[in-house]
């Protein structure tokens, strides 16, 4: 059952299919070519014979119109006849009544010759005839010769074309079944490695040759998936670590508080002081929980569902009434200056999330004293609504600037100044906006400098209240000079 198994597995391999194709191939087209190289030979050889006769006609007639005499012919005819006895050569003199003035011992009879027609070359039976009608003399020249030696030199050829074609039937399999071997090795070894790969060791490559065919480009393919997955699983493991950090601390201030309250008496005041400081807690896990389910939901792509025409303008400014308390409690100014009606797709609850997340952060790095600016307008050439929130904060240093769109990322170094706000931030802010507009088939980027604050753009496809359609163009292009 195993040899089975084994043999079955081996007629199914690529390299034995390789094999058989190739094989196929060799043979049949040695086959083709033995043939016609047959075909060829015969027709050379047919085509010589021809000329040779046409030769002997043209001899003869030359010789008749030099002498009234034919004794003397006869005579070198008969010497030609005796010369080319091993090939049955022949020749024949027909007056204008069909009498026979001379004839050859090794003439086929009379009825053979009126199968033939004058001046051209023709096999009859066993032999090939010529003749040739003479008007000045009215006779009749007829040569020819037989079919014999011919028929022996192609059975010969037959004899080495079946040899040949054994030999290649033989050989061909074998040199394909090599060929096919140094071919498919590679991949063997492209098997070999994959088998070993493991989630949690993913750092062996493919090796690559340097041939650059197609093999090596699906080596060069296959490392490229090889470091996207593993990247994809180191992210997945440090997200998991750091979730598990950010809920370990309020967990653990939870647990605090409640064993404190279980340590001993304590007076109403405590105990609502103690209740409140868990609520607190309980509510930063609330946002922690809640920020890490919409990011699982932008990953499988959730977000997509249930768009509808939202009217960004009006959006923004609801938002804005939300953050002038703010704004004014830790005296910064938030500024804004009239909206263009601009509409857009999407779903509204998330891009208001959008809005909050950067509005919120721009107040939270903006000392007291500075502005916070949102502006919105749409690009007529590429039809796109672009949502601008500027702060006067202290920027952000060119080295962490292509990671503030990361998970868990947070600002190293916050001035003094700056305002803070009530709840410890979770670091996933920006990388939600960035979820949820690239989820709208958006784009965010971030301009920076230090000193002089930061402003994020988010270009989202804007919408044609006109016709309906939405603009998809150049969204990319706007910000590609500031992606991080």
């Amino acid at each position: 059952m195993h040899f089975v198994r084994n043999n079955r597995f081996a007629t199914r391999s690529l390299r034995f299919r390789l094999m058989a194709w190739n094989a196929l191939v060799v043979i049949i087209t040695a086959c083709v070519t033995l043939l016609m190289l047959r075909e060829g030979v015969r027709r050379t050889l047919l085509r010589e014979l021809d000329q040779v006769l046409h030769e002997d006609i043209r001899e003869i007639e030359l010789a008749l119109n030099e002498q009234e005499d034919t004794a003397t012919l006869t005579e070198q005819l008969d010497r030609k006849d005796a010369g080319h006895a091993q090939h049955n050569w022949f020749a024949q003199l027909v007056d204008a009544q069909g009498g026979n003035l001379y004839r050859s011992k090794h003439a086929p009879p009379d009825d053979v010759w009126h199968l033939q027609k004058s001046g051209r070359a023709e096999t009859v039976a066993e032999w090939r005839l010529l003749s040739k009608h003479l008007p000045m003399r009215k006779e009749t020249v007829r040569v020819g010769a037989s079919l014999e030696m011919l028929h022996a030199d192609i059975a010969r050829l037959d004899r080495n074309v079946l040899i040949s074609a054994a030999f290649v039937l033989i050989v061909a399999p074998l040199a394909g079944f090599w060929l096919a071997g140094r071919a498919t090795r590679p991949l063997a070894k492209i098997i070999s490695t994959t088998a070993r790969l493991r989630p949690s060791q993913l750092n062996e490559r493919l090796e690559i040759r340097g041939t650059g065919d197609e093999l090596d480009r699906l080596s060069e393919t296959f490392n490229r998936l090889l470091d996207r997955i593993g990247n994809y699983l180191q992210d997945k493991r440090d997200f998991l670590a750091n979730a598990a950090h950010e809920l370990r601390t309020p967990l653990a201030a939870i647990h605090s508080s409640i064993e404190v309250a279980l340590a001993g008496g304590r007076t109403n005041e405590e105990y609502t002081e103690l209740l409140t400081e868990i609520i607190e807690e309980l509510g930063r896990l609330e946002v922690l929980v809640n920020q890490l389910l919409l990011l699982s939901e932008t990953e499988t792509e959730r977000l997509k569902v249930e768009k509808t025409h939202v009217r960004l303008d009006q959006l923004v400014l609801r938002s804005l009434d939300m953050f002038e308390g703010v704004a004014e409690h830790h005296g910064i100014k938030l500024v804004h200056l009239s909206f263009p009606s601009v509409t857009v797709e999407g779903n509204q609850q998330h891009l208001r999330q959008v809005i909050y997340n950067l509005v919120d952060n721009a107040l939270k790095f903006t000392p007291a004293g500075g502005t916070v600016t949102v502006t919105i307008n749409v690009d007529e050439t590429t039809r796109t609504a672009v949502l601008a929130v500027s702060d006067t904060g202290p920027g952000i240093p060119a080295n962490e600037l292509p990671h503030v769109f990361d998970r868990f990322f947070r600002r190293d170094r916050v001035r003094s100044d700056v305002a803070e706000t009530p709840q410890r931030s979770t670091g996933l802010g920006l990388s939600i906006c960035q979820s949820i507009v690239r989820a709208h088939d958006g784009e965010i980027a971030v301009e920076s400098e230090l000193n002089r604050g930061s402003r994020f753009i988010v270009c989202l496809p804007h919408v044609d209240t006109e016709n309906g359609t939405v603009s998809h163009s150049l969204i990319h292009s706007m910000v590609g000079n500031t992606r991080t």
